[in-house]
């Protein structure tokens, strides 16, 4: 939300000197964040003033363009030029060269003057151009940097205004102004006007705060207005789609009337485009009262309005020029020949005001927060009125705001008030709350006197009743959120001070630690940092394509998946099954910023459903349900293990004098896997895997020693890592943590070092070329006993001296014993009962 400061002067006492950053420093004090701040004199600056022109003189160029030699008095005729700058003209009148054609002789117009800098460090000089010195500029819209269009320069009397020549313009045009730019929380849609802002600046500082509502009084009505009928019978999200519809009537209005500059600015400074009078006026209230309206062309409308759902099949042209199709849940505007408009979120194109509309019809209603906020993401149909709609509007300002449009159509286009008025609708009247003494106090850890208590409560504007027990608060019409004793307390806290809140450490229970999971998780991610992996977190939220490529082995299958009710974007509207598809996007984006040499990893959760998803019955509030209904919900929640992911690509260090760096492969991938489960005491085994994800012959299953298989590790496919636009050669592990932890042993027993000296053996074996060298690392293990104390693969050689479709496969045998020094006869013992068994089981020969 951005606040102009003379705007929120109107309705708060800001001090005169007080800067953007000065009200931003108060509004912090009650809960705001700081965005930024909108000066415009941080971009434009020197002497741009008033001037008229006296002489418009075209002369056709060379390159078949014709430009204005132009002379154009920049003081009141008969004044001296009061500044004294190089190429600024003592009498007053300057020289002036324009391109532009949309002025004629006595038009006032802005001029900028040698000496002045314009948006994009512009920096107006004499300049010799088209056989002239042209000793200044006159501006357009865009140069001034207050609007887009450039197809002429600013007149003055389009902007309604008349001024003295020489006067500042940037004053004139209201460039010398400010606003402080706010975060406004989902839960205080009330600030997101200036007099919401207004209100919490009076608390932040207390101050008086005047109510802009306060200033506007509603006619009465003398009969009947327009028809309005609502007519949402069957409320979809619990409460009618539209409890309050005020309609009032302007007539006679000049529609095509300009927006005073006073308006378009503070707009402008707002965040919003200045379009037309009524526009302009409808969004001026919207900002000031916080109340969005909509204004109807009477004479386009077709009898009266009926507020209703949308039936199946019905389209509407909105005002953007798109034809939408409607669903059933969308609360409309129509009239008799249909749709006219989705409520809240945007109006149709059939009853558009134009410049040669003549009545107008106000509309100020309220709409409930979901609804609104469901046909806003449905139509992808962002909005400034949707934006205040969807978060909570005040229900008591609809007549307020739409009288303060009616006084304004009148002020500024001419029109006359139709006294007859509509207001239909009857509020839902939230119950009061209540706040038991010492809860407030017990909450936050400070005593709060009743004194303050009740203060606090009634500057937000609620109502405070002392009560047995404690006080009884009905929440103000603007403070939809107020719901709770909770809710009370933390206004109670905000208002009083953040900063009287002592900051105080819990005291840690004694006899407690983390859990056997917590430990565990904490010792994986630890161990893959210290490998030199560098921890990520990636949205959880990837494409169907994505689930079904990464979180099913099989080639064609589908992986069921969750799909989002309301998706950030629809390209990544489910739940993720698997790790990879955020880890690589993450990649791609750093790869894209120059960064190549990636080694990432994740820990998070992934979603597989199962075919029992959800529960068709909610069970009520405020009561326990049963161990049947918890069941039940629990039944409905999908699968989620924790799995750790990792990605690797590029080399694993820089380069280096004396030194080259390793290019991660597929045995880093499974290293990384190997990693996570040692740490937990478990034992990983490796063999060769398939998976759609990976290349078909450098993947690897991960496997526990009952034969689940709990991830796969190894080089991505390549025909895959082209669609991603990934580098070739890059490689990745996925293994579901949970299922690792949950095979280790309670406790993790260390074993002895033995004082004894080891005896190493290696052993070159010959075996068919489709036995995995992991099946022969197994048995050579259970063949030599237990004096083997490792065992590893460290050569695999298929050419010459080996028999086509066969392999020799070399290991490194370490024995040692715990009691006593191995002879090397004892050792080689071993080491042949290793091999016989491989021979037995494989046909293995030695090399």
């Amino acid at each position: 939300m951005r606040i102009p400061l003379t705007w929120l002067r109107e309705y708060a006492q800001v001090p005169a000197g007080a800067t953007a950053e000065d009200v931003m420093n108060e509004l912090v004090k009650v809960g705001f964040e700081e965005e930024g701040v909108h000066r415009p004199l941080d971009e434009i600056s020197g002497p741009i003033v008033v001037g008229q022109v006296l002489s418009k003189e075209p002369e056709a160029q060379s390159n078949g363009k014709t430009i204005n030699w132009c002379s154009v008095r920049v003081v009141p005729e008969g004044a001296a030029q009061p500044l004294d700058i190089d190429g600024i003209d003592p009498s007053g009148v300057q020289g002036i060269v324009c391109g532009a054609h949309n002025f004629e002789v006595g038009d006032k117009v802005v001029v900028t003057l040698p000496g002045a800098v314009l948006p994009g460090d512009f920096r107006i000089t004499p300049r010799t151009t088209y056989g002239h010195v042209s000793a200044g500029m006159i501006a357009s819209v865009r140069e001034l940097g207050i609007g887009d269009d450039h197809d002429g320069i600013l007149v003055l009397s389009t902007l309604g205004l008349d001024p003295e020549l020489g006067t500042d313009a940037l004053a004139l045009l209201g460039l010398d102004d400010e606003a402080a730019e706010i975060n406004v929380t989902p839960d205080r849609g009330y600030a997101f006007s200036i007099r919401g802002v207004a209100r919490e600046y009076a608390h932040a500082t207390d101050s008086v705060f005047t109510d802009p509502a306060s200033r506007v009084t509603v006619s009465p009505s003398t009969g009947a207005g327009f028809h309005v009928s609502l007519a949402d019978e069957a409320p979809i999200y619990g409460n009618p789609g539209c409890d309050r519809f005020v309609a009032r009537t302007v007539s006679g209005v000049t529609a095509a009337a300009p927006t005073p500059a006073w308006m378009s600015a503070r707009l402008r400074l707002a965040g919003i485009r200045s379009i037309s009078l009524a526009v302009d006026i409808s969004n001026y209230v919207m900002v000031e009262l916080g109340q969005p309206l909509h204004f109807y062309d009477a004479d386009k409308l077709a009898g009266g309005i009926v507020v209703r759902r949308a039936a199946a099949g019905e389209t509407l042209e909105t005002l953007d020029g798109k034809v939408r199709t409607l669903d059933v849940e969308d609360l409309l505007i129509t009239d008799g020949s249909g749709p006219i408009g989705i409520a809240g979120v945007m109006g149709g194109a059939s009853t558009e005001v134009t410049s040669a509309t003549t009545t107008v019809l106000v509309e100020a209603a309220h709409f409930e927060e979901v609804s609104i906020a469901r046909s806003r993401r449905r139509h992808k149909l962002p909005s400034e009125a949707s934006k205040r709609f969807e978060r909570g509007v005040d229900y008591a300002v609809a007549d307020i705001a739409a009288q303060r449009a009616v006084d304004l159509l009148v002020e500024l286009a001419g029109g006359t008030e139709e006294t007859s008025s509509t207001d239909v609708g009857s509020p839902v009247v939230p119950a009061p709350v209540f706040l038991p003494s010492g809860f407030t106090s017990a909450r936050i850890g400070i005593e709060f006197t009743q004194a303050q208590i009740m203060g606090s409560l009634t500057d937000l504007g609620a109502l405070v009743e002392k009560v047995d027990g404690g006080y009884s608060v009905s929440a103000p019409s603007w403070r939809h959120d107020l719901l709770t004793k909770e809710d009370l307390t933390e206004e109670v806290a905000r208002l009083v001070g953040y900063d009287l809140i002592p900051s105080t450490l819990p005291t840690a229970p004694p006899g407690r630690g983390y859990t056997r999971v917590q430990q565990q998780r904490r010792r994986t991610v630890q161990a893959l940092a210290d490998f030199g992996l560098t921890e990520i977190l990636a949205y959880p939220f990837v494409s169907k394509a994505s689930n079904d490529t990464f979180g099913v082995a099989e080639a064609g299958a589908t992986r069921p998946a969750i799909k989002l009710a309301n998706p950030l974007s629809e390209e990544f509207g489910f739940l993720r099954t698997s790790m990879l598809p955020g880890l690589i996007e993450i990649a791609k984006r750093n790869h894209s910023r120059g960064f190549h040499d990636l080694a990432l990893f994740e820990s998070g959760l992934v979603f597989l459903p199962s075919d029992t998803l959800g529960t068709a019955s909610i069970p009520p509030l405020g009561a326990k349900p049963s161990d049947e209904v918890l069941d039940s919900l629990y039944d409905g929640i999908p699968y989620q293990p924790l799995t750790i992911g990792a990605v690797f690509t590029g080399k694993d260090s820089p380069a280096a004098p004396a030194h080259t760096p390793h290019a991660w492969d597929w045995a880093d991938a499974i290293d990384a896997a190997h990693l996570v489960a040692e740490v937990v005491g478990v034992e990983l085994v490796v063999s060769q895997g398939a998976h759609q994800a990976f290349h078909p012959g450098r993947a690897a299953a991960l496997a526990l020693r009952n034969g689940d298989v709990v991830g796969y590790a190894g080089e991505l496919h390549p025909k895959l890592l082209a669609e991603l636009n990934m580098p070739a050669r890059t490689v990745a592990m996925e293994i579901n943590a949970d299922a690792v932890f949950a095979a280790a042993a309670d406790v993790i027993v260390a074993k002895p070092i033995s004082t004894f000296p080891v005896a190493t053996q290696d052993v070159a074996l010959v075996v068919p070329e489709e036995i995995p060298a992991q099946a022969v690392l197994e048995t050579l293990r259970e063949g030599a006993g237990e004096l083997l104390e490792d065992v590893a693969l460290f050569d695999v050689y298929q050419g010459t001296g080996i028999p086509e479709g066969r392999k020799s496969l070399a290991f490194g045998l370490r024995f040692r014993a715990a009691d006593r020094t191995l002879t090397a006869d004892q050792a080689s013992a071993a080491r042949a009962s290793a091999v016989d068994l491989a021979a037995e089981r494989f046909g293995a020969t030695q090399r």
